[in-house]
């Protein structure tokens, strides 16, 4: 379904609210939500928005990660293990 099918001014979410939580479960599909004809919010189900968080999360480590690269902050495990080894032998 494009998203183009699912923007609804804010008078029909006013007056079909049980129905468009109801669509939104079952189709998994975000309404985007109008006020005096332009886009100001969109609506998706739980499931979908937890999954965009988890999502986000898991990009912003991967980013913090390609950074730590990037600037140096990282070694081998090789000698990470070795250093590791050394602090529990004494």
């Amino acid at each position: 379904m494009k998203l183009s099918d699912q923007v609804r001014p804010i008078s029909y979410l006013k007056a079909h609210a049980p129905e468009v939580i109801r669509d939104l479960t079952e189709n998994q599909q975000p309404v985007v939500i109008t006020l005096h004809g332009e886009a100001k919010a969109v609506l998706q189900d739980i499931a979908s928005f937890e999954e965009t968080q988890e999502t986000l999360a898991l990009l912003k480590v991967l980013a913090l990660t390609g950074k730590a690269i990037a600037d140096g902050k990282v070694e081998p495990v090789a000698g990470a293990f070795a250093r590791i080894r050394d602090r529990l032998k004494n």
